[in-house]
């Protein structure tokens, strides 16, 4: 089989030749720069390290790196954040003290506690990384003091795609469509619940939910029209062409989703449905849903509204078990993750316990397709490349 034939078997429940593998193909599959960087060193790989998502800390992960490891997915735009794209390069520093390269906009400023902030052109701080830190937080939601609808109204939301955006997604698409790997779609990501708590602030939006319902559902009403008109651009351009479209809507914890199922039901989930509608009606791809934590309650609620793909597959979370979720909706759901836990295992196991937790995860996933290989979300700073080398080696003895 080809790359993409295995992942199309694969996310169509059938068993393929072997397990297929994701690295590094959407800002939730990847590898933060730090170790990327000691991959490449262990492999005596030259070359900086491209940080493609600076506020992740992520590497973009290069073509020799993805065939070692046997991936095979590819990103419509792997230089860059989202649909962020990336023109320029320039030299700068991961956390470690180590060179790398940066997009040439992004000027991180040391603050005299060690704090690293990011400011717009206004020289408002919108994200920072606290001393020591690993990861830029954002610390500005633009739409925190609105206090009724007509401040939504006002507020520059961004209907209109770029050209250029549009014309680098069509020629990358026109060329990997003969390259025979599957073509992943992460750009777009379309978060309803998520991006409205950027837009208000976390606890924010959380209070609007509880005492203004109007409020929080007119905000998100925005949210999918704004998506929906940027999914038709992007369509029109790009056409029918890509395997699989990924959204993403953090809705859990360790311990169970953020907000109870019943308010999930009545103010996140009809707004997705409307969303998620409209992809599939215009599309031919799988839609993969991205959301952590215990989710477990939610899942028939994510089959029910169209989700194909659930990533990351928190299996360390409570209700998440391989065996449990496999068994209990394996016939309608595709399971792109919870290979290897990334909390615990990853960082501070030994490579034959790390061997371990694959063979089991995928004897959990694999039997009748449905399971493409990934660990739990990005691998983080912390973890040996001895381990990472182990958990792709592990994938491809027990995934075939």
């Amino acid at each position: 089989m080809t790359s993409r034939e295995r992942v199309l078997a694969a996310i169509n429940h059938r068993e393929p030749d072997r397990v297929p593998i994701d690295l590094g193909s959407t800002i939730v599959t990847g590898i933060m720069a730090v170790p990327y960087r000691q991959l490449k060193l262990r492999w005596g790989l030259d070359g900086l390290v491209k940080v493609h998502d600076w506020k992740q800390q992520l590497a973009l992960v290069e073509e020799p790196v993805l065939q070692k490891l046997g991936v095979d997915v590819r990103s419509t735009l792997p230089e860059a954040r989202k649909w962020d794209m990336i023109k320029w390069w320039k030299e700068g520093e991961l956390s470690d003290g180590s060179p790398c390269l940066i997009p040439d906009w992004f000027n991180p400023e040391t603050l005299p506690d060690g704090s690293k902030v990011v400011r717009d052109e206004t020289g408002r701080v919108i994200s920072q990384m606290p001393p020591g830190g690993f990861y830029f937080d954002d610390v500005y939601h633009p739409l925190q003091g609105a206090e009724g609808i007509e401040e939504i109204e006002r507020y520059e939301w961004q209907y209109d795609l770029p050209k250029d955006l549009l014309s680098t997604l069509k020629e990358n698409v026109d060329r990997l469509q003969g390259s025979g790997y599957a073509i992943v779609e992460a750009g777009f990501f379309g978060s309803v619940y998520e991006a409205a708590q950027s837009l208000r602030g976390w606890d924010t939006f959380m209070m609007d939910l509880a005492a203004d319902r109007k409020f929080a559902g007119y905000l998100m009403d925005k949210l999918v029209e704004m998506h929906i008109e940027r999914f038709r651009q992007y369509i029109e351009a790009v056409g029918d062409r890509v395997d699989v479209i990924v959204v993403g809507d953090d809705l859990g914890m360790e311990t169970g989703p953020q907000i109870s199922p019943q308010l999930y039901r009545e103010m996140i989930k009809p707004r997705q449905a409307k969303l998620y509608r409209y992809i599939k009606d215009h599309c031919s791809a799988k839609l993969f849903l991205h959301s952590c934590g215990s989710v477990y309650e939610l899942i028939p609620d994510f089959i029910e509204i169209g989700v194909d793909i659930l990533n990351p597959v928190q299996v360390a979370a409570r209700d998440m078990d391989s065996a449990k979720l496999k068994r209990e909706f394996g016939e309608d759901l595709v399971f792109w993750g919870g290979g290897c836990d990334t909390q615990h295992l990853l960082p501070f196991g030994t490579p034959d316990q790390i061997r371990e937790e694959v063979k089991r995860r995928i004897e959990d996933f694999a039997p009748g397709g449905g399971y493409v290989f990934n660990q739990v979300h990005n691998i983080q700073i912390g973890v040996p490349p001895e381990n990472i080398e182990a958990m792709f080696e592990a994938a491809i003895q027990f995934g075939s």
